[in-house]
């Protein structure tokens, strides 16, 4: 698939190479997996310059040779040398190579071998002047890799110039890969996005199983839910990569929060667990992994967990749970899991729309620029009961008078905009809010529009995806 997007971390790191001519110049580059860290990095480097995976599935000798290797390929090294020690390889990288190196995910010498990361600062501080090298670490974990670089007890730290965060690419930029795909109609997009998000590595999957202009069920039946299906180990695989050992309480955080447990008391209960015994794994989650995160409450202090990563909910939703049934009978759950599909991309959609809204901030298309967007709820009683009301969108402005509530319907039924108004106008009330209001509906298809309703239906949010 043609190379999309990324021209700001492109700019980083051409900005890096030209500083690199001066002195060394060393940069961090980390994300979580399959955000396409690898593939941008392909992209910058020229035929001339190093790459370096480290395996942590091999040894600290086979890892070595390896790299010698390479080293020969490149003319670095003559085919009578032999490099036998990493002090060795990390002096004749140092002393003979210019240009770019790159160490992808470089947290794993943590397993290879742990002692390249005091022998690297070493040489680090020793061709503190050294020019016309460029050194590059990448890392999928993203706390590991803060952790090597940020902590001061660790031998790196200090040593890094610069940190580049590749996060998921944007909605708009994930259109235009639909696009290459010849996925044209807008439903068929927000099911994909809502199962995969930004995440470049699984719309690549789409094209290499020749599933170009075909249905979102389609795809998502021929990529999980087909015999041998491409993305059947994708989730196991990238867990077991962050995870370890230590896995089985980390998986059965993950399908809690996917149905419905979104704070640790109910995770706890779900689990059958003491909340204490919960508390590390949920705040490694958070920080560490950076698989799940708090969602609060705009215009309060309550706040709920949840899945940030697009494919691992759309996982432990319906396919982690019922692992016997995937085993057994995996075409007739595939049926099922697709008729729930437009559901899950409704439910989703509250997060799509927060990003459509960021788009339409920076170009100033709405009543007033905002800096904080999220959702809001609260309680209230009604015949002695206690209930909930749930707003989908709340935007504030920097002096927090002025305020955004929106609601958020992609479904196939039409929304009636007087009536969605004038509810959404009691939770508002409801909130107790003081300040300037705005009222907002994005949805699919919408009938009976009031004047102070603004509204983004099908065709106005085509229009923010197309737009350069």
């Amino acid at each position: 698939m043609r190379f999309i997007d990324r021209e700001v971390e492109m700019e980083i790191l051409e900005e890096a190479k030209k500083r690199s001519k001066k002195k060394l110049y060393t940069l961090v580059v980390y994300g979580l997996r399959r955000v396409g860290k690898t593939r941008l990095l392909l992209e910058f480097l020229g035929e001339k310059n190093l790459y370096f995976f480290v395996n942590r599935g091999k040894t600290s000798k086979s890892l070595l040779r390896e790299y010698e290797e390479i080293l020969r390929k490149k003319g670095v090294i003559t085919k009578y040398e032999h490099i036998s020690t990493w002090d060795e390889f990390f002096e004749v990288l140092f002393e003979r190579f210019e240009g770019v190196v790159v160490f992808d995910e470089f947290q794993d010498f943590q397993r290879a071998e742990p002692s390249v990361f005091s022998t690297l600062q070493k040489f680090i501080d020793l061709n503190e002047n050294r020019k016309n090298l460029m050194l590059i670490f990448t890392g999928s974990t993203v706390g590991m890799i803060e952790k090597l670089f940020r902590d001061s007890k660790e031998p790196l730290y200090g040593r890094i110039k610069r940190e580049l965060h590749v996060k998921e690419l944007g909605i708009k930029a994930s259109y235009e890969m639909a696009r290459e795909l010849e996925i044209e109609n807008i439903d068929d997009f927000m099911k994909l996005y809502a199962v995969f998000g930004g995440f470049p590595k699984y719309y690549v999957a789409i094209e290499d199983e020749g599933l170009e202009g075909k249905s979102a069920e389609k795809i998502i039946e021929n990529l999980f839910f087909s015999p041998s299906a491409p993305l059947e180990e994708e989730v196991p695989r990238i867990l077991s990569l962050e995870f370890g050992r230590r896995s089985g309480v980390y998986y059965d955080i993950l399908e809690s929060i996917a149905n419905g447990a979104t704070s640790i008391s109910k995770i706890a209960d779900y689990m059958n667990r003491d909340e204490t015994s919960l508390t590390r794994q949920i705040k490694e989650l958070v920080d560490y992994f950076r698989l799940i995160s708090y969602d609060r409450a705009i215009l309060g202090k309550e706040r709920v967990l949840y899945i940030s990563h697009p494919l691992l909910n759309f996982w432990f939703c319906f396919v982690h749970p019922r692992l016997s049934e995937y085993e057994a009978m995996r075409k007739e759950l595939g049926k099922e899991v697709i008729s729930m599909l437009p559901d899950y991309t409704g439910k989703r959609f509250d997060f799509i729309c927060r990003e459509l809204l960021w788009i339409l901030n920076s170009k100033k298309e709405l009543p007033f620029k905002f800096i904080e967007i999220g959702r809001h709820w609260g309680y209230y009683r009604e015949n002695e009961q206690r209930k909930v009301y749930e707003i989908d969108i709340v935007a504030l402005s920097r002096d927090r008078k002025r305020a955004l509530f929106g609601e958020c319907k992609w479904r196939n039924k039409t929304v009636n905009g007087e009536k969605l108004l004038e509810e959404l106008k009691r939770k508002v009330e409801l909130s107790g809010w003081k300040g300037e209001s705005y009222y907002l509906l994005m949805a699919k298809k919408v009938k009976n529009v009031p004047d102070e309703l603004i509204v983004l239906d099908e065709r106005a949010i085509l229009q923010i995806l197309s737009d350069g």
